[in-house]
């Protein structure tokens, strides 16, 4: 069964495509193909490699989501890319959405209803569900009536203890549907399993925490399988210090910017979604990797940022660690996570007392899920590739084995 998955974002778009037979394999495949659409001004760059290892850059101009999306699937099969003869051979498509709201907790069949209900929470993320709607949209136009398939960041957190989910404002917010969400679900949940298989222990045993660190970055406690508390909450801004995202900060700030007139609420989203985090404090960049590289440079304000993130980091991981009572195993995974040995070293030289300590070696030059901790400490520390697309594409297989036809809403 050969399945699409689409992860539509503001800005990007992703896609690949899996192979798989009459058994989930163990651990992810290598996607038969992938690729890549960066938007930026009036074109768009588009990346994508097969197998084979074929690879394709082209930029083009931009006329519409659409043409470009269907340009970028035709090399999938087309030209020196090909991995497919036709897209009918494509059985169902799986999309990436950031946000379920009240209503979604499981992986459901797009329908009419579920578009409607998506668009009914788009105002809680508004440019990712505008474009996962339109990339349903542009999949129907492209392949017909072939099975597409929602997969929400926010499932994984739904059953997250009332404690851990509700805000301490009037009881009114929670009837509004004002509640922490979560977010990176879908990867916090892949790690989780793919934890449980690399320490050969049931999942069901086990308290994980698992840091996903990317340009977005987010903390989940993990116990018996389930999220039951994330850094991120109603929206993806609260928790830790991010690329360009402020993470928890004072609201008192903010309404005391508002008094003096320096802000309203369209400039506070876009100050604190665009100019902070790692950005707003180095004044440089929102790349750990240059932060890195500030620093070596003698950057100041580098290493202050560096510092905060750091900060932020050891107390979520501590904090997380202290609501399930200790931890099995922390994860790093995303890209901070899996490719930075300095922040994984940072976050760790405070944690002996959990029972923990990096084997420095290991840490300096890792492979992807692997264990990097010292052997005579109890706690493992684990490095794990995002999966975000393959654990999408193996729910998509689960459904349409299970008669995809039979899951129609929320």
């Amino acid at each position: 069964m050969k399945i699409l998955v689409l992860n539509s974002g503001s800005s990007s778009q992703k896609a690949c495509i899996y192979e798989i037979g009459e058994t989930l394999p163990g651990h992810p495949p290598a996607c038969l193909w992938e690729g890549r659409i960066e938007f930026g001004g009036d074109t768009a760059t588009i990346a994508a490699k097969n197998a084979e290892g074929a690879t394709l850059k082209e930029q083009l101009p931009i006329s519409s989501r659409e043409e470009v999306v269907r340009h970028l699937l035709r090399s999938a099969r087309d030209g020196k890319t090909r991995a497919i003869a036709s897209v009918s051979e494509i059985a169902a498509v799986g999309h990436r959405v950031v946000h379920g709201g009240p209503h979604f907790e499981d992986p459901v069949l797009v329908t009419p209803e579920v578009r409607s209900a998506m668009a009914d929470v788009a105002p809680l993320a508004p440019l990712h569900i505008r474009a996962e709607l339109e990339g349903m949209e542009i999949i129907e136009s492209a392949l017909g009536a072939v099975p597409q398939i929602a997969v929400f960041d926010t499932g994984f957190h739904r059953q997250m203890p009332e404690p851990a989910a509700i805000y301490p404002g009037p009881y009114e917010w929670v009837q509004k549907g004002i509640r922490r969400y979560g977010f990176h679900g879908i990867n916090h949940q892949y790690c989780a399993a793919r934890a449980a298989q690399l320490l050969r222990k049931d999942a069901n045993s086990l308290n994980l925490v698992s840091c996903h660190l990317g340009n977005g970055c987010s903390v989940t406690a993990i116990q018996g399988g389930r999220s039951v508390d994330t850094t991120m909450g109603f929206t993806p801004l609260e928790g830790l210090m991010m690329g360009t995202r402020s993470g928890s900060v004072d609201p008192g700030i903010l309404t005391f910017l508002m008094r003096q007139g320096q802000l309203d609420g369209q400039k506070i989203d876009h100050v604190l979604n665009q100019e902070s985090g790692l950005l707003g404090v180095s004044g440089h960049s929102g790349d750990m990797r240059d932060i890195l590289a500030g620093i070596q440079r003698g950057h100041e304000r580098a290493k202050l940022a560096f510092d905060i993130y750091i900060h932020r980091l050891r107390a979520a991981i501590g904090g997380m660690a202290g609501v399930m009572g200790g931890m099995d195993a922390l994860i790093f995974t995303a890209g901070v996570g899996e490719n930075s040995p300095e922040v994984r070293a940072a976050a760790c030289s405070n944690l002996e007392f959990l029972g923990l300590k990096l084997d420095r070696e290991l840490n300096a030059r890792p492979f992807l899920d692997c264990d990097i901790s010292r052997a005579d400490y109890q706690v493992r520390v684990l490095v794990i590739r995002a999966e975000e697309d393959w654990a999408i594409a193996a729910e998509c297989w689960k459904l349409a084995r299970a008669g995809v036809s039979a899951v129609t809403g929320r």
